[in-house]
């Protein structure tokens, strides 16, 4: 099939990545990571609520756009080419299952950028751990991992043994340190009130939605490692040469380009497909996050490796991309959890 963005839908492009270009450039984005503790900003939060990225596919009875998964996957792979920090797809997920669950009014909340929800879902940091958070007589008690940015979400959908509940913070909270210094996780001692929404159909809904959007993330981090790579090839000079004009780096670039270019397209058709409640939407979809992963991945290690030692220097911002691609493989459970979630799919 061929597809091309929509009028509105380029529109979108060229409007975040100018926005991210302005607000939140690479420099900008590390310097955040690195000295804010809260890991992003409160004054691009409070920009990306004004401008309608909160809501993105919010209804639009909630103060939201209404839109769909082509425009969210337009969104993040703009936000993945500058390595943008902060909870936004989380909090974007999170919306939509609270819409599931028709509690709207928490939506409408998360739509003005008044409050931060995510989801907690990881019982365990070993295979061979065994606890589990459990709710009754309206209260939820354990403790969660790796919750994405726990520590300032102000309410958190928790996954328990009878079922999605929503908490209220604040929440007592230890720093899980990952090589990710553009991302901040939490372990969460949960011992609150609790309202229950629903069984994990609410986390369902969302899973091929995070799929294709963490997808569309790598896909912006496989092309910026790409572009980084050739502009150093240029300027990177041995024995009065550019680096560049070596074929066996030709080579390994023209390899990161058809990675960079198949996600895409993977990505994109994903996108059309959930857009448009395809049958094979969510084979696509995990497809789409297993090409995408890999891609970025691949093209950031290549791009590294082509810095020679200044690709592992602080001041080169392609060891930052580098650590975000593993963020985005481990997300939605790893490579081969989309493997196996495709296979399943067939």
């Amino acid at each position: 099939m061929r597809f091309d963005l929509s009028e509105d839908q380029s529109l979108l492009r060229e409007a975040t990545r100018d926005f991210l270009a302005t607000e939140s450039p690479i420099d900008v984005s590390r310097k955040i990571s690195d000295t804010v503790e809260e890991g992003f900003s409160r004054e691009h939060w409070s920009k990306l609520a004004e401008l309608g990225y909160l809501g993105l596919l919010a209804p639009e009875s909630a103060g939201g756009q209404g839109l769909g998964p082509i425009e969210l996957a337009v969104v993040c792979e703009e936000m993945g080419r500058v390595g943008f920090p902060g909870p936004y797809l989380d909090v974007v997920l999170a919306a939509k299952m609270l819409e599931a669950a028709g509690r709207m009014d928490v939506v409408e909340e998360i739509v003005s950028g008044s409050a931060i929800v995510v989801l907690a879902s990881c019982d365990r940091v070993w295979p061979t751990d065994t606890s589990a958070v459990r709710y009754a007589d309206g209260r939820v008690a354990g403790t969660k991992y790796f919750v994405p940015f726990g520590a300032v979400a102000d309410r958190l959908l928790v996954t328990t043994d009878a079922g999605v509940v929503l908490a209220d913070g604040p929440f007592e909270t230890r720093p899980m340190e990952t090589i990710d210094e553009g991302q901040r996780f939490a372990e969460v001692t949960l011992d609150h009130a609790a309202e229950l929404l629903g069984g994990e159909e609410i986390v369902d809904c969302v899973a091929d939605l995070d799929r294709v959007a963490t997808a569309a993330m790598a896909l912006g981090v496989a092309e910026r490692a790409l572009e980084i790579a050739v502009a150093y090839s240029k300027e990177r000079e041995t024995f009065g040469r550019p680096i560049g004009s070596y074929q066996a780096l030709q080579h390994r670039m023209a390899d990161m380009l058809l990675g960079a270019e198949s996600s895409r397209s993977t990505v994109y058709r994903a996108a059309w497909a959930l857009a448009h409640d395809q049958e094979n939407a969510p084979l696509l979809c995990a497809s789409a996050k297993a090409a995408a992963a890999a891609a970025a991945t691949h093209n950031t290690r290549e791009s590294l490796q082509m810095h020679g030692g200044n690709g592992f220097t602080w001041e080169y911002d392609i060891h930052y991309y580098l650590k975000r691609a593993v963020t985005l493989e481990t997300r939605c459970g790893g490579r081969e959890a989309a493997y196996e979630d495709a296979l399943s799919a067939l």
